[in-house]
């Protein structure tokens, strides 16, 4: 059994993380917090949790996460690395599911989140938190940098492709759609209901901020330069990531077979039968990432399909699986939902 802090647990990673925490049976959590909610009853505020979580937020100045053994930071960027050299000096161990830690070129990471980095010797030392890639990493790691919900889906898909060499790594392309609440748990004019509903739109087209992250962790598994479009795009639904990714294939190859052996020990990543799509709904509330694989036409372009839920396998679902993975925990405990339906 290991003690648990929660930094920032009013947003939607927040309560997610609580939702799982609470069922999980090697975690206490111990403490929650939040500035503007301290002394609320957590069920107060998230009633999905009346019964599963009694303590009350608390103040971050007054909340002893140095007692605990593991600290989740589920805050915007730039509020873990605040803190994350005096927690790991007092024998804590840290998941950010923010951005501070997950970009190794400090000037990059500055350029993209406007703020000057706080504490970039850490940045080094930080293991990027994408087990089906650093499964042993995360296991040794005293700071792990959670992958972002755009990057995870991305780099799923084309993580086999790139492994095994065969598709041109300079002319990657990235299609991805995802739900509102990847937006985070704050009024903005754009994810109002009269906004978001009965919309489609894309955004960030010249630049987003998890293009960094994405070409970052594909330039690793290719070990060289890779370069791609991403063009997110926003949709009419709460949860759910759809990335529809294309390669230019350099070699024949069996896709199919290529997926299913890449993936086939690995308990969060689901290759379906060829020829299927797979749907946003059918990994909701789960941390499942759903891939299919297409050659269309037969042609040299493969069009791979790649499903997660945001807030779980993009989130705090992933988080969970990096902390059971760090304490030597089963690596499904806790987090081997059945996805939701409808």
């Amino acid at each position: 059994m290991i003690n648990v802090g929660i930094v920032g647990g009013t947003g939607y990673t927040g309560v997610e993380l609580l939702r799982i925490l609470s069922q999980h049976p090697e975690v206490n959590i111990q403490t929650i917090t939040s500035r503007n909610e301290a002394g609320i009853e957590v069920a107060e505020l998230f009633p999905s949790l009346r019964g599963h979580i009694k303590l009350k937020f608390s103040d971050p100045v007054e909340s002893e996460l140095n007692q605990c053994d593991l600290v989740f930071f589920a805050t915007p960027n730039g509020i873990a690395m605040q803190q994350a050299q005096t927690l790991l000096d007092a024998g804590v161990r840290i998941i950010d599911l923010a951005a501070d830690f997950r970009i190794k070129d400090i000037a990059e990471w500055e350029k993209w989140y406007g703020m000057r980095h706080a504490c970039p010797g850490l940045v080094a030392e930080a293991v990027y938190g994408l087990p089906e890639i650093n499964r042993e990493e995360i296991r040794k790691a005293r700071l792990i940098a959670n992958p972002g919900c755009y990057p995870t889906a991305v780099q799923l898909g084309f993580l086999p492709l790139i492994e095994a060499g065969i598709v041109d790594n300079q002319n990657l392309i990235a299609d991805v759609k995802s739900g509102v609440s990847g937006a985070g748990r704050k009024a903005e004019v754009h994810t109002l209901l009269a906004e978001a509903a009965d919309n489609f739109k894309a955004y960030g087209v010249p630049g987003h901020r998890h293009l960094p992250e994405i070409k970052q962790g594909l330039s690793n598994i290719a070990k060289e330069p890779v370069d791609l479009i991403f063009v997110p795009h926003l949709t009419p639904m709460i949860r759910g990531i759809h990335a529809t990714l294309y390669a230019n294939l350099a070699a024949h190859i069996d896709l199919q077979t290529l997926y299913e052996q890449r993936y086939a020990k690995e308990p969060f990543v689901d290759v379906l039968p060829a020829g299927k799509h797979p749907e946003t709904r059918s990994v909701r509330g789960s941390n499942l990432c759903r891939i299919a694989v297409h050659q269309p036409q037969g042609r040299n372009t493969a069009v791979i399909l790649s499903v997660t839920d945001n807030l779980v396998k993009g989130a705090a679902g992933q988080a969970v699986q990096n902390m059971n993975l760090m304490f030597g925990f089963t690596e499904t405990l806790g987090i081997n939902f059945v996805p939701l339906l409808p």
